[in-house]
């Protein structure tokens, strides 16, 4: 077993799980592969070895990242001495995913990688409002607990969503998302309620797909339907929300004072901003395997300490941007989609309605959960009849489960996704509510479920009334109905 270099740092994901503080990404194989090349897979997974070798054990992968779980499982078999870590993510399509499939899934995973479990396995979940990525977690959690995965990650997941998993007993060590100097969205809600609850960041998109290097620093705007790589592309996106060129060049320019004061890259300013950030165990730099690698230039970051007026410097820079839109994965999950191509066709089809829908007599359309009770108590999920849309009392229930433990904001949040469900079914979105009523069992949850109602609603600022009512079942502490109108081009 080699020993760690020195001057790599690690991090505790859990006792038994170290990481490497930079983890190599492999997203870039899949860009390789693009307009109909092959990536030479000998030649890529020898290029693991020097990394491997200078202490960067952790390498970050998906199962849609072109060949890169074979790579890896390759470079595993022929340096069986090499400690490594393999992080990779599982990214079903939209939609019910069963057991058996699930299983499919991590054991295609296995196969690839070579392993008898999964040192990390990151899950990404594309619709809240289908209460089916919950399912499918449960699922994952009792593969880890047969031993197939040894650790349970998320990735792209907001802070309101991080917490219904864990408060409904999702035991996960990570959240990876995008964090970068272009990007602070991760260091409002979400980086304090990870440290709260033990969960560590894991920032991608660190380099913003390369802008934020001496390459660009005083380059002219270069024209930005003829980038050469798909990470050029994606983060093309993200800079141009940002302010754009102009709002690139300042942040450059502070990155690069500061990196001249410490003899250091502009590269590794940025990445050991984001390390130093409250909750981040990890930065994942891509690599192209094979093709270039810049890992002395990355070692220097482990001897760089920023200083308070390095940091105050690059906050200064920092200031004159735009925010980016939302929370952390929003860019996957509504506009402005924040991808290589601009929209997630590349990603799936279509986006399967959440629940079932039936058409009746009197022009109504009724949507059904499933649950015994509609049929018990004579009821749907929720009616349209013309543009207006009304859903019935809805509470924190998954199957024979309720979602959110004994936290009231995570139990409100996932009725909101519930009645989101309803309302996609039937042609309507959250935009089109225009009342909600709010029913909590201990009055002294009101705030809490006040805050996650306006989280969700404080652009639409439906008509709503909040009152404490006895509530059928003791484990609710929430249940909330809605009323929409569609109206002339909703939906």
């Amino acid at each position: 077993m080699n020993a760690m270099p020195p001057s790599v740092d690690r991090r505790d994901l859990s006792p038994d799980l170290s990481i490497s503080r930079v983890i190599t990404g492999l997203w870039q194989l899949a860009d390789m592969e693009r307009d109909g090349r092959i990536v030479d897979l000998d030649r890529a997974a020898a290029a693991m070895r020097p990394y491997a070798e200078g202490g960067f054990t952790s390498f970050d992968m998906a199962d849609h990242y072109g060949p890169a779980e074979v790579v890896a499982g390759l470079f595993r078999s022929r340096a069986p001495d090499q400690r490594v870590q393999f992080l990779t993510k599982w990214v079903p399509k939209p939609g019910r995913v069963s057991k058996a499939e699930v299983r499919a899934a991590v054991e295609r995973g296995l196969t690839r990688l070579g392993v008898e479990s999964i040192d990390l396995l990151q899950y990404h979940a594309w619709n809240y409002a289908d209460a089916s990525w919950l399912e499918t977690l449960f699922d994952l959690q009792d593969l880890r607990n047969q031993g197939l995965i040894r650790h349970l990650g998320l990735t792209n997941i907001d802070t309101a969503h991080l917490r219904v998993a864990v408060a409904s007993g999702i035991e996960v060590v990570s959240n990876q998302v995008s964090f970068s100097l272009l990007d602070q969205r991760a260091a409002g809600g979400l980086a304090p309620y990870c440290v709260e609850q033990g969960v560590q960041l894991l920032a991608y998109g660190t380099l913003a797909g390369g802008w934020l290097t001496e390459r660009w620093l005083g380059a002219p705007e270069p024209h930005w339907e003829r980038l050469s790589t798909w990470s050029l592309m994606k983060y093309a996106r993200f800079l141009r929300i940002a302010g754009g060129w102009s709002a690139l060049q300042r942040v450059l320019k502070a990155a690069a004072s500061v990196g001249a004061r410490h003899g250091v890259s502009i590269a590794n300013v940025a990445s050991r901003f984001i390390l130093d950030q409250p909750g981040v165990a990890g930065v994942i730099i891509g690599a192209r395997l094979g093709e270039r690698e810049h890992i002395d230039d990355t070692l220097r970051l482990f001897s760089l300490a920023l200083t308070d007026d390095d940091r105050s410097e690059i906050r200064a820079a920092l200031a004159t941007l735009q925010p980016m839109p939302g929370d952390c994965g929003d860019e996957y999950r509504k506009p402005p989609f924040l991808t290589a191509s601009g929209d997630l066709s590349h990603h799936f089809d279509s986006m399967p309605a959440p629940y079932q829908t039936v058409t009746r007599d009197r022009g109504r359309t009724l949507c059904l959960s499933g649950t015994t009770w509609e049929g018990v108590a004579g009821f749907a999920r929720a009616v349209r009849q013309g543009p207006r849309v009304v859903v019935s009392g809805t509470t924190a229930t998954m199957g024979d489960r309720v979602i959110g433990g004994n936290d009231p904001a995570a139990q409100a949040h996932f009725v909101i996704d519930k009645i989101e469900g309803a309302l996609q079914s039937l042609g309507a979105t959250l935009a089109d509510v225009i009342r909600t009523r709010v029913y909590v069992r201990n009055i002294a949850d009101w705030e809490a479920v006040a805050r996650a109602h306006g989280a969700r609603f404080r652009a639409i600022q439906p008509a709503n009334t909040l009152v404490a009512a006895a509530l059928v079942g003791d484990e609710y502490l929430v249940e909330i109905e809605a009323e929409a109108d569609v109206g002339r081009g909703g939906g």
